[in-house]
């Protein structure tokens, strides 16, 4: 079974309390329009004039040539992790997305990447993990690249 895996709560609290993005700044504080941003603990869209946070995010443990780093967003007030089989909001609002395996070394595993239907994605995200040197998968947008999640084996 495959678990859509959010960023970490312990990772959103440190940036929600002022703690340093992945470029070494603090996020930036910003209103959400309601349409376009994406929170990545909650994975659900940021209400509209509700406060978010800008930030660049490093969704890998240590920097390294392939550990991409990019912007996010994230609310500013505290919000539950998701979790569970279903599929989150922020899922749901494109008609496809780029998914890409990584090996236990936290490098992509070439031949991996796809851009793929939205309602394909976890069927591909199946067959990218019948490769066994395939630890995780990353959801990015298939337009502008940004991490969005990652698939995980439960």
């Amino acid at each position: 079974m495959l678990t859509i895996t959010a960023l970490s709560t312990d990772t959103a609290r440190a940036l929600q309390a002022g703690g340093l993005d992945a470029n070494g700044q603090t996020p930036e504080r910003s209103t959400s329009d309601g349409a376009g941003n994406p929170c990545r603990h909650c994975l659900r869209y940021i209400p509209e004039d509700a406060d978010m946070l800008i930030l660049a995010h490093r969704p890998f443990p240590t920097p390294q040539p392939y550990a991409e780093v990019g912007p996010i967003f994230l609310c500013a007030e505290e919000c539950s992790r998701h979790e569970g089989d279903a599929m989150p909001e922020v899922l749901q609002g494109s008609p496809d997305y780029l998914i890409k395996g990584y090996g236990q070394d936290d490098r992509i595993v070439y031949g991996t990447g796809a851009v793929v239907e939205a309602e394909r994605m976890m069927g591909q995200a199946e067959e990218i993990f019948a490769d066994p040197r395939i630890a995780y998968i990353h959801i990015r947008s298939a337009r502008n690249n940004c991490y969005q999640a990652r698939i995980d084996r439960e």
